[in-house]
């Protein structure tokens, strides 16, 4: 197993544990790890609610249900390292037998609440480590980040800005006591974003061992994984009256998804109106963006442009020629947005909003819209930096920092009842012409 010389020889190596009864810290952590557990591990809806209303209110209930779901509970495997607000655990899947890494953390003072509660899958075969920090480490990790970005950060002035502010805060001794590979990552990234204001960027920290090189590609692997999830695309319907009604969380992989969103669309395309719901899709392929948009377009349609820093080029984003099943042509689209709308589905919005192809309904969007690069740094640290832009032909600009401003400014869980009152309306007048006309 290698081990970065950055980390210096505080790296210690998780022994893998055989399944067997381990007993939660007696510690507010722990005892707030146990409760999740119970609540999680029992499938009653009730008594996860009340676990989250005790203990986790920013958490969703109807997530953590899909996840119980898919999981069927948990057991508790290891506990690695713990204090009175932190734990580190190891869990397994009861149905698939996946583990996972986890953390919890609670807030120092009374009522304690868990301000952070996350798992991560560890890959067949691979190595975990938990990673503790010293001066050598840091120093050499803030190097290698302000390096990164001095390179390849899409303004060079802004990448420059921020490489110096990392040194000041280093030199003033403001990461001197950090020794968590995880709050280190979390704190650089709260730094650099300080500066940029750019929410693709981050520095990010894997308890798993990270390849040297960029693991192949195994189609079957992701097609297994996307279609798990079906795509990102979680439902196409017709409400009344026939107003086709889609809802999509990701772009995905277009070379794997491009079927399912095509059956998608396809399905929908005799409606008298559509309704894309992007509130809670944070992003993805900017070519799912093309294929999507190539549906709602009848001629081949300039989208955008997107100019890469490394490669000091642009190129020019259009519609698909073609695009199997039936095209939703001459109707009205509406979208839904949110303040979590991101990254491409932001672009898809962008797009639509300036060729007045859709109208958007609800929140003002997140705010990314540059394109990023994985940079690994280390076997345990990684830098999303974002490298490009977007270019709209319309504005000449992007969303980046602003947002997408919709037509329509509702509260997001209100847009669908909004949208639905417009589009029956839209259909309504529709319908009046057509019989005017006969």
């Amino acid at each position: 197993m290698s081990t970065s010389p950055l980390l210096g020889a505080l790296l210690a190596v998780l022994p893998a544990l055989a399944l067997a009864d381990v007993s939660v810290p007696d510690t507010p952590a722990g005892h707030a790890l146990g409760a999740w557990l119970d609540a999680f591990n029992s499938a009653d809806r009730a008594r996860e609610e009340s676990f989250i209303k005790t203990y986790a209110s920013w958490m969703s209930l109807d997530s953590a249900m899909k996840r119980r779901a898919e999981t069927g509970g948990y057991d508790l495997l290891a506990i690695y390292a713990n204090d009175e607000t932190n734990v580190f655990f190891r869990v397994k899947a009861k149905v698939s037998a996946t583990e996972e890494i986890g953390r919890v953390r609670v807030s120092a003072t009374e009522p304690v609440v868990v301000t952070e509660l996350r798992l991560s899958r560890i890959p067949a075969g691979a190595s975990f480590e938990a990673v503790t920090l010293d001066a050598t480490a840091r120093a050499g990790l803030i190097d290698r980040v302000a390096g990164i970005l001095d390179d390849a950060y899409v303004f060079p002035e802004t990448g420059k800005a921020m490489s110096a502010a990392l040194r000041m805060r280093e030199a003033g001794g403001e990461y001197r006591d950090m020794r968590d590979g995880e709050d280190f990552a979390r704190k650089l990234t709260e730094d650099l974003r300080e500066v940029s204001h750019d929410k693709h960027l981050e520095v990010r920290f894997s308890f798993v061992v990270q390849p040297v090189e960029s693991s192949p590609k195994h189609p079957e692997e992701e097609s297994k994984r996307l279609a798990a999830v079906n795509c990102g695309f979680e439902r196409a319907e017709h409400l009344l009256p026939n107003i086709g009604y889609l809802k999509f969380d990701m772009f995905a992989n277009p070379e794997v998804c491009a079927p399912t969103a095509s059956a998608a669309m396809t399905f929908l395309a005799d409606s008298d109106a559509l309704i894309l719901d992007l509130r809670d899709n944070n992003g993805g392929m900017g070519a799912m963006v093309e294929l999507i948009a190539s549906y709602l377009f009848a001629e081949r349609t300039h989208l955008n442009d997107i100019f890469s820093r490394p490669e000091n080029a642009t190129r020019e984003a259009w519609t698909l020629e073609f695009v199997p099943g039936k095209k939703f042509i001459g109707k009205p689209v509406l979208v839904l947005t949110s303040k979590r709308t991101f990254s491409a589905a932001e672009d898809l919005c962008y797009v639509l909003k300036n060729l007045k192809r859709a109208t958007l309904i609800g929140e003002t969007t997140g705010g990314g819209a540059h394109p990023v690069e994985p940079r690994r740094i280390d076997d345990h640290f990684s830098v999303i930096v974002p490298t490009g832009r977007s270019i709209s032909p319309i504005t000449k600009t992007d969303w980046e920092g602003t947002g997408v401003e919709p037509d329509v400014q509702v509260a997001a869980p209100q847009a669908l009842d909004v949208a639905q009152k417009l589009a029956a309306l839209e259909i309504s007048k529709t319908r009046s012409f057509s019989a005017t006309d006969r």
